[in-house]
């Protein structure tokens, strides 16, 4: 889902977010507005299905993507083919539905960005960062993806230098530099997310479960305080939640979806991120390249 924040309005190429999923959907209900092709009763079916991926039970939703993805890559080609595409892509990393299945869903995107070569920049970014961080494969050659490749890099590298102090709920202040020698996993997250509440039980279990072994979860939202306070009470969560107000620390570290993870070695760089929820699993792939078995 990586819920955009962005602008706040305007969605980003974490288009997972539900900004690009409601945008696609309100496409659909408004058919052709600036001067876009109106949407075709199939493509509108296949809108609907994305719609209602998420209700699916996890062990038919990966098969279900699949056939999406090639559902849409059958379509004549046009701009609402590359909009289905990204809003499947969207939809396809809220948790682990099988890499081939993924797979698939990235070839769909990179087929329908050849066919439209679109001005905008964004479906390049959402393509990019399923290979980078989805390490999916593509073939795409373009300056346009290159582009998107190397501003992802110089993100991450970006990333490296930022420190922050912020305050967790019972007032005490956290300073990330401070945290070398640990492992520090970051979340960015909020109390409307329904991706990032999905993965919380498995950061408090595996906090619970290497927290002797010097492991620190840090929870960061920018959400109203009280609904975060009351949100943590509720959920039982024992680890910290940072208050990030305005937003300041999303910013300096580019967040521009949410849920968001970020795990810091113990000397302090980032080994590992995702760009969507993760399973326990996927969080434990992430431990690993922190040393944590």
């Amino acid at each position: 889902m990586r819920v955009s924040r962005f602008r706040r309005v305007r969605y980003s190429f974490r288009v997972r977010h539900l900004a690009i999923v409601a945008s696609l959907f309100f496409a659909v209900t408004v058919f052709a507005q600036d001067g876009q092709p109106a949407w075709t009763d199939q493509q509108k079916g296949l809108s609907e299905l994305i719609g209602k991926l998420r209700s699916l039970p996890d062990n038919v939703r990966g098969n279900a993507q699949r056939e999406l993805a090639f559902q849409i890559r059958a379509l004549s080609s046009s701009p609402n083919k590359l909009r289905l595409a990204m809003g499947l892509a969207g939809r396809a990393t809220e948790g682990d539905f099988g890499r081939d299945n993924l797979q698939e869903v990235t070839t769909t995107l990179e087929k329908a960005l050849a066919e439209q070569k679109p001005a905008s920049e964004d479906p390049y970014l959402e393509l990019a960062s399923l290979v980078r961080y989805e390490h999916m494969n593509a073939s795409i050659d373009s300056p346009q993806f290159i582009a998107a490749m190397k501003r992802l890099e110089a993100d991450d590298e970006a990333r490296n230098s930022v420190s922050f102090t912020l305050a967790d709920l019972s007032g005490r202040s956290w300073t990330l530099q401070d945290l070398k020698g640990k492992v520090v996993m970051l979340n960015f997250w909020a109390t409307w997310c329904p991706p990032c509440r999905k993965e919380m039980p498995d950061l408090e279990t595996l906090y619970k479960q290497f927290e002797s072994e010097g492991f620190v979860v840090l929870g960061v939202s920018d959400d109203d305080p009280s609904k975060v306070r009351a949100f943590v009470q509720t959920q039982g969560i024992t680890y910290p939640v940072l208050l990030d107000p305005g937003s300041k620390v999303n910013h300096l570290l580019r967040i521009e979806g949410i849920p968001k993870t970020f795990v810091y070695g113990r000397d302090g760089r980032i080994v590992a991120q995702s760009i969507d929820m993760r399973t326990k699993s996927q969080f434990l792939a992430m431990l690993q390249a922190a040393g944590l078995k």
